[in-house]
Order: C-alpha cells, then sequence, then structure tokens
C-alpha cells in the first residue's frame, strides 16, 4: 500500500527535524541532564513539528543510551517505543476525546506503572478543544502527576487554554519554517523519491504551504502525480488554482484603471477556468507586494499611486478571512474591489509601462519631492491649489459633521430598541440587492461598507472602519440618506460613527447605565448659512438704492422690482 510522503518522511529523531532549532536544543539538553519535567506545552501553527517533536521526545526520556540527548535507536527500549503497539507512549486525540468521561478514565489509568519503559508518556494533541469540565479534571493530576508519568500537550491556539493549565507546564513556542528551509527539504525528497520538479516550483510549494512543512510535503507528493516528465511552474499552478503571473499584472492595471466592467470580466473568467478566488486574492497581495518592496528598496518606478497600491493591499489583508468564511466568494470579491475602485476613481491614474524607459526608472524612481516640484506643469500646480482649499473646506465640514453625528448618536441610544436594531439588520440583507443596480450600486455598497449598531424609531446608528469612508458619504448624506429610505421603506436618519468613537461611546453609555444614569438629551447643530448673510447685505444695499432713485426722481417714475 503506498504510504503518503509526509508520514514517509516524518523525522523518528532529533537530527532529522528542520527547523525549531531552539526548541529542539532545549529538550536534548532536558534528555542529556536528566532534568525532565512532568508536563510540557507544544503551541504553535499547524503542520511545523509539534507532535513529531514530542514523539521523538518521548522516545528519548525512555532511551538507555542517548548521546548528547539524541536516542541511539539500538537500545530495547527504542525498540520498543518504534513499535506501533507499544503501550507506554499514549497518544490521545482531544478533538475526538474531549469530555469529563475521557479525562476521568485517563487520571485512573496514570497510577499504573509503565509496562516496558521507564516513563508513561501521555501526548495530547489539539488539547485545546477540551471542555471546561474535561480541564478541571485533568488539573489535579497535572498539578501532581505520579513519577513515571510525563505529559506532552499540543496545540495550534493556546489561547483557549486555561491558565492553570499552561502555568502548570513547560511551555515552547513553534514558529512557522521559513521558505528557505521548506524548498531545500523539498529538494531532499525530490532527489529521494525520483521527482521531476522545477526549482520554481519548489519556490511556489514553500511559498503556498505557509511555514507548514506538513502542507509542503503533502502539496510535493499531489503534484507529483501529474505527469512523468518534469513537472513545470504551469502544472503547479494549475493543480493549485492558481494563475500566471502575467494575468495577475494584467488584473491588477484593470483596477487600477478602473476598468471596472473589465474586473468583473477577469474574475468571472477566473472562477471559469477553476481557479481558486481565495489563492488568486493571496497572489494579488504577493504581487503587490512585492512591486512596493521593489519601489522603497530597489527604487523602481511603481505602475500605480502609491497610497491606492497600499489601500488596496490593506484591503486585501483585512478581508481574507472574511472571503474564506463567505457563502459566494466570487460575489463578495467582486463587490469588495468595485467598491474599492469607487472609492479611488478620482486619484487613480495609471502610469504606462510603455513611456518609461529602463534608464528613467533606475535614475527618476521613486521621484524625489524637489524633482515632483520641478517637473509639475502649469496645470498641475493650479489642480493643486484647489485641492488644497477643497481640503480646507472638508476639513470644516468633517468637523461640523462628526459632532453632530456624535449628538444624533447619543440622541439615539437613549431610547434605543432591539427590535429596532433587528429591523435594521434585515434591511441591510434587503440593501444587498442594489449592489449590482447601475444607478444605485455604489450607493448600496457605500452603505453595506458599515455595521449598524443601535437603533430608535428615528435614527440608526452605523459604524465605519475608517474616518475617509464617513467623510465621503457626508459629501452626499441627502442622496444616500434618500436611497436609504427609499429603498427600505423607511423615515429614520442616519448617525455615523467611525468604530473607535463607538466603541468609546457604547463604554460610556454602559458606565452611566450601571450608575443608574443616561445621557442627555441635546439638539443638534445646524450649519450657519452663509449666504444669507450675503443675501441680506446685498438686499439692504438694493433697499438704499432705491431710496436715493426716488429722492431724485419721484416715487411715480421709479419701477420697484
Amino acid at each position: 500500500m503506498y504510504q503518503a510522503l509526509y508520514r514517509k518522511y516524518r523525522p523518528k529523531k532529533f537530527s532529522e527535524v528542520v527547523g525549531q532549532n531552539s526548541v529542539i536544543t532545549v529538550l536534548k539538553n532536558t534528555v542529556r541532564t536528566k532534568h525532565i519535567g512532568h508536563a510540557y506545552l507544544f503551541s504553535g501553527p499547524r503542520g511545523t513539528g509539534k507532535t513529531t517533536i514530542a514523539k521523538i521526545f518521548a522516545r528519548a526520556v525512555n532511551c538507555l543510551e542517548t548521546t548528547d540527548g539524541e536516542i541511539c535507536e539500538k537500545c530495547k527500549n527504542c525498540q520498543i517505543s518504534s513499535s506501533p503497539e507499544c503501550m507506554d507512549i499514549i497518544e490521545i486525540d482531544a478533538a475526538s476525546n474531549n469530555g469529563v468521561d475521557e479525562i476521568r478514565d485517563l487520571r485512573n489509568k496514570v497510577n499504573i506503572l509503565p509496562a516496558e519503559l521507564n516513563y508513561k508518556v501521555y501526548i495530547i494533541d489539539e488539547v485545546h478543544m477540551l471542555t471546561i469540565g474535561a480541564f478541571n479534571a485533568l488539573l489535579k493530576t497535572l498539578e501532581e502527576p505520579p513519577h513515571h508519568v510525563i505529559f506532552i500537550l499540543a496545540t495550534t491556539d493556546p489561547q483557549k487554554i486555561p491558565a492553570t493549565i499552561i502555568s502548570r507546564c513547560q511551555c515552547f513556542q513553534f514558529k512557522k519554517l521559513t521558505e528557505l528551509e521548506i524548498t531545500e527539504h523539498l529538494k531532499e525528497i525530490s532527489l529521494k523519491e525520483n521527482i521531476k520538479v522545477e526549482d520554481d516550483v519548489l519556490k511556489e510549494i514553500a511559498k503556498s504551504s505557509d511555514g507548514g512543512m506538513r502542507d509542503a510535503i503533502g502539496l510535493l507528493d499531489k503534484i507529483s502525480t501529474i505527469k512523468t516528465e518534469k513537472i513545470t511552474i504551469d502544472d503547479f499552478l494549475q493543480l493549485n488554482g492558481q494563475e500566471k503571473k502575467k494575468e495577475i499584472d494584467d488584473f491588477l492595471i484593470k483596477i487600477f484603471q478602473n476598468q471596472q466592467k473589465e474586473v468583473l470580466e477577469k474574475i468571472a473568467q477566473f472562477y471559469q477556468n477553476g481557479k481558486d478566488l481565495i489563492q488568486i486574492t493571496k497572489q494579488v497581495m504577493q504581487n503587490l507586494r512585492d512591486q512596493l518592496v521593489n519601489y522603497y528598496i530597489e527604487k523602481q518606478a511603481l505602475p500605480y499611486p502609491e497610497e491606492a497600491a497600499i489601500d488596496f493591499i490593506n484591503l486585501l489583508n483585512n478581508k481574507i478571512m472574511e472571503l474564506k468564511k463567505a457563502d459566494d466568494v466570487k460575489i463578495s470579491l467582486e463587490i469588495m474591489i468595485l467598491h474599492f475602485m469607487q472609492e479611488h476613481t478620482d486619484s487613480r491614474k495609471i502610469i504606462s509601462r510603455e513611456i518609461i524607459s529602463k534608464k528613467t526608472i533606475q535614475e527618476n524612481a521613486p521621484p524625489s519631492q524637489d524633482k515632483i516640484e520641478k517637473k509639475s506643469s502649469p496645470s498641475i500646480e493650479l489642480a493643486k491649489e484647489k485641492q488644497i482649499v477643497q481640503n480646507t473646506i472638508n476639513q470644516e465640514e468633517s468637523t461640523f459633521w462628526r459632532k453632530k453625528m456624535l449628538i444624533r448618536a447619543k440622541n439615539t441610544m437613549i431610547t434605543a430598541q432591539k427590535k429596532e436594531l433587528l429591523k435594521e439588520q434585515e434591511n441591510w440583507k434587503r440593501i444587498e440587492d442594489f449592489t449590482f443596480d447601475r444607478e444605485y450600486g455604489y450607493l448600496a455598497c457605500e452603505l453595506l461598507d458599515g455595521t449598524p449598531r443601535v437603533s430608535n424609531e428615528n435614527t440608526v446608528v452605523i459604524s465605519y472602519p475608517y474616518e475617509s469612508s464617513i467623510d465621503k458619504i457626508i459629501m452626499h448624506l441627502t442622496q444616500i440618506q434618500d436611497f436609504y429610505q427609499k429603498k427600505v421603506q423607511s423615515t429614520k436618519n442616519l448617525a455615523l460613527l467611525v468604530e473607535d468613537k463607538w466603541n468609546t461611546l457604547k463604554k460610556e453609555y454602559i458606565i452611566l447605565k450601571k450608575e443608574g444614569k443616561s445621557f442627555s438629551l441635546e439638539e443638534e447643530p445646524i450649519i450657519e448659512q452663509k449666504e444669507s448673510k450675503e443675501t441680506e447685505k446685498t438686499q439692504t444695499e438694493e433697499d438704499q438704492k432705491i431710496k436715493e432713485a426716488m429722492e431724485l426722481f419721484g416715487s411715480d417714475i421709479v419701477e420697484i422690482k
């Protein structure tokens, strides 16, 4: 029967383990000096060697002839511990044995002396899956176990383990393996298994494995079945649901050129060709990361506006977990990118690769501020001046609206009702129907970027992750509020807050509630109408002119309009 490569090449002694040098050094010294603890906690990402090293350590503490902490593999105990029938090294999967009864059964058995070895070692994998009752049942045994028992707990999520358990263990943090460590190990396996594969493929496997050796070896095992000839990078991309770099470059160009229709067609093409859209998203992030690194360090030209590129890579990084959990990844990705393009429409100006010579790239990228000022045309300078004025106006308006929205949110919280919030959450689902609407799509996307937090019969409070999103909505608040009211058949006003401000406001409200108090009802500020003052001044001047004319010519011939 064929044996999977990750099982075939699982290390059997410390010297065969790749990476985790600091952990191995401490464990070997523990064996060498015989300072063996009663409980150990191994935590770290999946596929980094926690269970493997636990098994090696379990054998090492029982080896009769260790050399500098390394097992000999020749003594009687080594022969026994390497056998699948060994009764003194017990591996327990806490994911499927996580109840109180299983742990009580374990407590009854720990007092029994080892059948053949010096120590009885319990390896509890995914220990964070135990219930609270099971942890409590384990606690006393873990605190004062018999001298012949060693516990090794392994977990990918140490935050879920009670502090009382952690405090009774020697803790070791396992790190992700580097791409170089994984690539070199994959080369060794490829040579031994006679797998013909390009070096670039091994590097891509190392990247895709996210620091996990088990995942990397499993992926190598999978692509080794593609064909008997040499496996190319195209073969790997096809199997792993990824796309060629050229296609990713073209996709990014279309995004930053605001070619909305073409971007949707490109995503549909990826989807129809069987590509994994999560992998495509990761490729886009990696591509942008590489270009920004080259821009900052290698002084190469960046084919997109720097700020837009940074915003996009941050957006993808923040939303990728949501994409993984989405019912329809394609729709979620489309809406996210369309919304980004809509927000950056005015600022996006693509730099054509064709018109930048190699010499210009080397000498002038990234350009210094002095060179930018010298090369700016009069029209660009005029645009800059207009932008500065506009920014000043926006800042003044933004300050006013932030104050207004904060007061509106406080007033809403005074009479907030749970049923009204549930109603708004249902309304949010109705708004999703308009995301692809030609006329209202961008308004729907802007609304959906926020989260309804609290509501009464007159107002709904919506939080947004960024202040800039709120400032943009404020510029056409009437339009977006009309859209909202018409589409969900509501008369409510909108109160917009940045998430940090909402969290602070909620804490203040809770503190006041505990003291039996609440926010005071405030009147919303009104924008001072500058136009009315100008009109009043103009009217006064006109009245004065009419009066003078009447005195000069008489009231009968003066027509007052």
